[in-house]
């Protein structure tokens, strides 16, 4: 992802300039000196950027243990920050480097939500927090089109693994629909009970297959669904409201709105079976899947130049973390996991899974992965 976002820098962001790379790999520098423009600087460790003072902003796009510990350095250093997606592996170390940001106020603190610059999930938002579906009752997302191969897996030596990348499915592909299912709700779980599955389709030591449900204070439930080991794969999000569902498959979105609101039609019929009328309505959305990552980039400068809101808040990556590490946190004791979660114990777990981990993986050398088309 860091080349992919170097090139877009290459004059495709207004305002913004790719001043400088930096890498601890030598492989990807070469590359850099290749590809790159002869006057942008290059730079083999976090460290030595940082202390150069050449750039006014960094973006980080490393493996995500690095996320916080690199942002947390930046901010200190007076550096305005945007990050790849996920926040971080575990809550304990977001809410360090979230509290750093805070302690800056003058400098802007970004997430790579790409996903929130997509009209589908914007209208859907839209729906939502104007009220016109009600009062949610259920949510569920089936997102299973995240299909990898092994070879995906073995094509670097941090991959898959507890101590390198921290987690799997949920960590990895999911972290925009983790982020996307609270934003567009407007609400977080009280309540998760996770059934994560390792290494079931593919040899790997973290997930590949999770099913989880939640409960939401209003009574409301949810469900998500998500693997790497099934095709072909479906993608659709369904919320049930007081005033019928939304559906967003296939790049559609669809409303089946009740003409009376359940709860009225419930009050109010009196004759034996029944349902409320209902209208299939096929909400108009502007095609195409937005600016994604160049959308965020864009917001990101906009912001430091002229002050205008991010779409997606570096504070808010917390929140997508916080259902994954509770969802595997459930998945590890067997049990309900309380929102907020015992951070704590996440991190105690987690490091547990790292120091007894005795799985050896066969990978290729870490090189560049190609990432067109990807999220």
């Amino acid at each position: 992802m860091g080349r992919a976002h170097a090139i877009s820098l290459l004059g495709e962001i207004k305002n913004a300039e790719l001043a400088a790379v930096c890498d601890t790999s030598k492989e990807r520098l070469e590359w850099a000196e290749e590809n790159l423009p002869a006057d942008v600087r290059r730079y083999s460790s976090p460290e030595e950027l940082i202390k150069a003072k050449t750039v006014d902003a960094v973006l980080i796009a490393t493996p995500h243990y690095d996320h916080p510990t690199l942002a947390i350095d930046a901010l200190n250093a007076g550096y305005h920050v945007l990050i790849e997606k996920p926040a971080g592996v575990y809550t304990k170390a977001v809410q360090e480097m979230n509290d750093t940001a805070a302690a800056h106020p003058e400098l802007k603190f970004g997430i790579m939500y790409n996903q929130r610059t997509n009209p589908l999930y914007q209208k859907l938002r839209e729906l939502i927090q104007s009220g016109e579906l009600g009062e949610i009752r259920r949510t569920n997302w089936i997102i299973t089109n995240w299909y990898r191969t092994q070879h995906y897996y073995n094509s670097g030596g941090w991959r898959a693994t507890w101590g390198g990348e921290g987690g799997g499915v949920l960590l990895n592909q999911d972290p925009h629909q983790l982020d996307l299912w609270q934003w567009i709700t407007g609400m977080m779980p009280k309540r998760v009970r996770a059934f994560c599955h390792f290494g079931k389709y593919r040899d790997i030591e973290v997930e590949d297959d999770v099913t989880a449900f939640v409960e939401y204070e209003n009574s409301a439930t949810g469900l998500f669904i998500t693997t790497t080991g099934e095709a072909p794969g479906t993608n659709r999000f369904e919320i049930n409201g007081d005033n019928g569902k939304i559906v967003v498959e296939n790049g559609t979105l669809t409303f089946w709105r009740l003409r009376t609101p359940e709860p009225k039609f419930n009050a109010e019929f009196a004759g034996g079976f029944g349902t409320p009328e209902c209208w299939k309505c096929e909400i108009p959305v502007k095609p195409g899947g937005g600016d994604q990552h160049k959308g965020i980039l864009q917001n990101f400068t906009n912001a430091i130049l002229h002050n205008e809101p991010l779409l997606a808040p570096g504070e808010e990556g917390i929140l997508g973390l916080t259902l994954s590490n509770a969802m595997y946190l459930s998945s590890w004791t067997d049990n309900w996991v309380e929102l907020p979660i015992d951070a704590d114990l996440f991190h105690e777990k987690l490091m547990e899974k790292i120091k007894n981990s005795t799985f050896q993986k066969i990978a290729a050398p870490d090189k560049a992965f190609e990432v067109s088309g990807s999220h």
